[in-house]
């Protein structure tokens, strides 16, 4: 399903390829021999996606733009089955396997892995040919990369990177409903969606 969202249309390259029950939503671009699989989603809410040329985004894969960080696919690039790339940048060759979580502002260097279930997490940069190992968590800039039972060695380094500023705009201390009544408002622009015939 090719989607207009907040005025802007997807350009998808006449040699890329997406699958039917594949969501490509607003201002996407697909570049060249790229393939959009079964059942992923691109979403630019209000930012934008730039997927390049010969990417993969496999089975049930979540991609989104948002505003303050798009998410920009390097060439070469696979996003594996159920993966989660949040407003990120990933360079060209990257590796991000099934299960993968990356977060706004995170940056992924060329040729880089994210292991399966693997974390790059807000606004945290591995390197060009880092690795983050199986379940592990990457957090910080430049990434310090931990195993998920290092849990008050993540936080630590986690907490001064403002993931509720980063994702909602708020402080840590405000109350679930106002968090919720913009994502509510945010996600409302969806009501006014065309589908673009291919």
């Amino acid at each position: 399903m090719i989607l207009e969202h907040r005025g802007a249309a997807p350009a998808i390259d006449p040699s890329a390829y997406v699958a039917p029950t594949a969501v490509v939503c607003g201002d996407v671009r697909v570049g060249p021999e790229a393939r959009i699989l079964f059942g992923a989603v691109l979403t630019a809410e209000d930012g934008r996606i730039e997927v390049g040329a010969r990417c993969v985004v496999m089975e049930n894969a979540l991609v989104r733009g948002r505003g303050r960080n798009p998410v920009v696919l390097g060439d070469d690039v696979l996003v594996g089955p159920h993966a989660h790339v949040n407003g990120a940048t990933v360079g060209a060759g990257a590796f991000l396997a099934t299960g993968t979580a990356l977060f706004p502002g995170a940056r992924v260097g060329a040729r880089a892995e994210v292991r399966i279930n693997g974390v790059v997490h807000v606004n945290s940069v591995l390197p060009d040919d880092g690795l983050v190992p199986i379940g592990w968590v990457a957090v910080g800039d430049p990434a310090t990369v931990l195993p998920p039972d290092r849990h008050d060695e993540i936080w630590a380094i986690q907490e001064g990177l403002d993931f509720p500023g980063t994702v909602y705009g708020l402080a840590r201390s405000a109350p679930a409903r106002e968090r919720m009544e913009r994502q509510a408002a945010w996600f409302a622009a969806h009501r006014a969606d065309c589908t673009i015939e291919p």
